[in-house]
């Protein structure tokens, strides 16, 4: 349905989107009723979007409550429009209940999971109990002052989640974002990118390592040359191919011994090798 419906975009001018959703006339029961059983039995596209656009402004007016969380109101809008395309693409009109009070939940459901997917760096909230305190923690804070442990004794209670956890959400959402790179404007900028520690080796490092590979591949190189051509041919089979190496099986087939003889040989060339890359 998303696919094929064109509808009003909250990109621009913000106000100038609010202003359109709201003249889009309201429907009345039967007309509602009417354009719902019309999309459910002939996926009328058309009556599907007349049902979303009578709707929009219910979203303009959710989206409004989410604007505590710093995100932009054009994209919690855009998010909770997919939740009312999905209510009105799973619409019963024969419950007998208006599209207003079923659309409710999906809205929310989709703002709800974008604020989560993009507030702050770090995710505050994974699990159902923990959702439901991020977006309730706010609302039941009396002051903007600290909870008091009776404060969060009480909301532990109320949400059913340990009074560890309110104290911790109420930490996280209190915490300030600072910027990893500075500012392009200051004099001596300061961020915490210049403290960050740089993981990457130091030139000493990556010329010993290159040594050290360089050693390793003499070392084989000598190894292998110790070995008579058949097993050097199994070792290679066997060992040395980035992928599809060879079986016992098809070994012991190519040099029409049994696959148990192959084993022995292998075994036998891979002591030989460890004993002169040992000496060398």
């Amino acid at each position: 349905m998303t696919r094929t419906m064109s509808l009003p975009v909250p990109v621009g001018s913000l106000e100038s989107y609010i202003q359109a959703v709201n003249r889009f006339p309201l429907l009345s029961f039967e007309e509602e009723r009417d354009l719902a059983r019309k999309f459910r039995s002939e996926n009328d596209v058309e009556a599907a979007r007349q049902l979303v656009l009578s709707h929009l402004r219910l979203v303009v007016a959710i989206a409004r409550g989410y604007m505590g969380y710093g995100l932009p109101q054009g994209d919690l809008i855009q998010e909770g429009n997919i939740g009312l395309m999905k209510a009105v693409k799973r619409f019963d009109p024969e419950r007998g209940v208006r599209l207003v009070s079923f659309a409710v939940h999906w809205i929310r459901a989709e703002i709800h999971e974008f604020v989560l997917r993009n507030w702050r760096m770090v995710k505050v909230a994974t699990t159902k109990a923990q959702r439901k305190l991020f977006f309730n923690l706010r609302s039941m804070k009396p002051t903007l002052a600290p909870l008091t442990q009776t404060e969060i004794g009480s909301m532990s209670r109320q949400l059913r989640v340990k009074p560890e956890e309110v104290a911790e959400m109420e930490m996280r959402l209190a915490g300030q974002e600072i910027s990893l790179e500075p500012a392009s404007d200051e004099d001596e900028p300061y961020a915490p990118i210049a403290y960050l520690a740089d993981r990457s080796p130091e030139p000493s490092e990556i010329v010993e390592t290159k040594q050290d590979e360089s050693l390793r591949a003499r070392g084989l190189e000598t190894a292998l040359a110790s070995l008579d051509a058949r097993s050097r041919r199994i070792i290679e089979a066997r060992w040395l191919r980035e992928k599809d190496s060879a079986t016992l099986h098809e070994l012991a087939a190519e040099f029409k011994v049994s696959a148990e003889r192959i084993r022995q040989i292998e075994a036998k060339a891979l002591a030989k090798m460890k004993d002169v890359m040992a000496a060398a």
